[in-house]
């Protein structure tokens, strides 16, 4: 399963139906927090017109996610 060409507002948008919520922003980047009964888990999005592979995949390892999970947000 190949993972799409994604904006970083796109990822915010598909980790956002997972309960992230954007809480500040560096330069480019955009830190995103879930709040979890265990305590927070935060993910940083680069704010680029494209995501490189390799980055959204280390977005999707970061949220907890797999692959298949991340590529059924996206519909």
């Amino acid at each position: 399963m190949k993972l799409p060409r994604l904006s970083g507002r796109e990822v915010i948008k598909i980790l956002s139906k997972k309960g992230f919520k954007a809480v500040r922003q560096k330069g480019s980047h955009i830190i995103l927090i879930k709040e979890l009964d265990s305590g927070k888990k935060a993910v940083v999005v680069p704010n680029h017109p494209e995501i490189d592979k390799g980055t959204l995949l280390e977005i999707v390892r970061q949220a907890g996610l797999t692959r298949k999970e991340f590529l059924a947000l996206i519909k």
